[in-house]
């Protein structure tokens, strides 16, 4: 079955993540196999409107700018007119939202859903359960997927945990990992400093990233290694931080401070360390160390989320998140390298290549959307239904949002009918990548 999909989520390149990452190669991957593919996202300074990128991809820039994180201004009702239009020219018939935090996902999905068309989700994404924050986000998923006809997870512990958020049914949830594209982190020993030890941080900047454990690791092994340095990319509101603790320590000439890098510069960085040190608070999956492995870095890591499920037990270690834990398994890691009981680079590739391939994500994501076409469509007493039973308050809310959706497409449809709306052309484009991408 060929389907024409529509991936939206608030975070897409030129931003730089996980998520921009895992949109861009299941896009190439599900051209590659024949589907119509687009990408809708928000503008990015003076990338607005339609793009192209190098292997066909089209991409809709719209023209909202981003309000906070990344992330445009929730107004619901204000996207409709300009996602119909989309819907309606590219003949869409599913909708993949991306990212609990993307107000656009969410809102397109909620359109999508008004329209007649499918809806899947994918969640990036480990949340809590008491913070402010996490009880607002987790009352929006709630809503948004209580009519969704498919959400796909990252790893076992998400799907565990947006089950328990968003109070689904586990059926509706599958777990599909992230990738890797192999042919992009090739190990290079060469680059490494043969004199010293070197452990490379490349992560945002930010508390959730465990940069405050970060603080107090530097100090601690740089004192006991005199050969360890540090290798940091990556920017944030924690990069003040670390510039003072270099400051304070004297550190410059061991700790290095790349600030924000490129997809393509990452692989340069990672291939001149011996170590990947992750000190995240939370993580779904974690591709970070995946791409670390693939290029022959061991992986000192956090015991959080899905982190577990991720590499083989010979290739991470695995630490609770506190500093003395994570300072223990670095000096374990370091230990290991200098009497020469690590996976050589080359093997920790060759078996990388073969875990985690963005090909296999797209066949099984495949099998997804296959499902859900086959699903019948739900109508609009069924999708209030579902909507009412979202909570006491909250739910009658929810059932006046998508009342008002649907009036608001009665107006569109009176204002501008679908046989008004000109079909977007098809171009038949090849995939130049496409006997190299694994």
């Amino acid at each position: 079955m060929k389907h024409n999909i529509c991936m939206v989520s608030d975070f897409f390149y030129p931003n730089m993540g996980g998520v921009e990452s895992h949109i861009y190669q299941l896009s190439h991957c599900l051209l590659e196999r024949g589907h119509k593919v687009i990408v809708i996202t928000h503008l990015y300074g003076n990338r607005r409107g339609v793009r192209y990128l190098s292997s066909g991809l089209k991409v809709y820039y719209l023209p909202f700018p981003p309000f906070y994180n990344q992330c445009i201004l929730p107004t619901i009702y204000t996207t409709f007119p300009l996602l119909r239009n989309i819907f309606i020219r590219e003949k869409i018939s599913i909708v993949h939202g991306h990212s609990a935090f993307s107000t656009l996902a969410h809102e397109a999905m909620l359109h999508a859903r008004t329209l007649g068309l499918k809806t899947v989700f994918t969640d990036h994404s480990l949340f809590g359960f008491a913070d402010a924050s996490s009880i607002l986000t987790n009352k929006v998923l709630k809503f948004s997927l209580a009519d969704c006809n498919h959400v796909i997870c990252v790893s076992h512990t998400s799907k565990e945990n947006t089950v328990l958020r968003a109070r689904i049914k586990p059926e509706l949830v599958s777990v599909i990992p992230n990738a890797v594209d192999a042919t992009m982190f090739m190990p290079d020993p060469t680059k490494r400093n043969p004199d010293k030890i070197t452990v490379v941080v490349v992560s945002r900047l930010v508390y959730r990233k465990g940069m405050d454990f970060l603080v107090g690791i530097i100090p601690q092994i740089t004192a006991r290694y005199p050969d360890v340095q540090f290798i940091i990319g990556g920017d944030g509101p924690k990069r003040v931080v670390l510039e003072e603790v270099r400051e304070q320590y004297e550190l410059h000439d061991r700790v290095t401070l790349l600030g924000p890098l490129k997809h393509d510069q990452v692989r340069d960085v990672l291939v001149q360390g011996d170590i990947l040190l992750n000190t995240s608070l939370t993580e779904a999956f974690c591709i970070a160390i995946v791409e670390a492995a693939c290029c022959g870095l061991q992986v000192v890591s956090t015991r959080v989320g899905g982190v577990g499920e991720v590499l083989p037990p010979d290739l991470i270690y695995l630490a609770e998140p506190n500093v003395k834990a994570l300072v223990e398994e670095l000096e374990r890691a370091i230990r290991d390298k200098k009497h020469g009981r690590v996976v050589s680079p080359h093997e920790a590739h060759e078996r990388i290549q073969d875990l985690y391939t963005w090909r296999n994500v797209a066949k099984r994501t495949e099998v997804v959307y296959n499902t859900v076409s086959l699903k019948p469509t739900r109508d609009l007493p069924d999708r209030l239904l579902r909507y009412y039973q979202c909570g006491p308050l909250s739910g009658k809310l929810f059932v006046i949002a998508a009342v008002l959706n649907v009036a608001v497409l009665w107006i569109l449809q009176w204002l501008w009918p679908d046989n008004t709306i000109e079909p977007a052309p098809v171009f038949s484009t090849p995939v130049p990548w496409k006997k190299t991408r694994r």
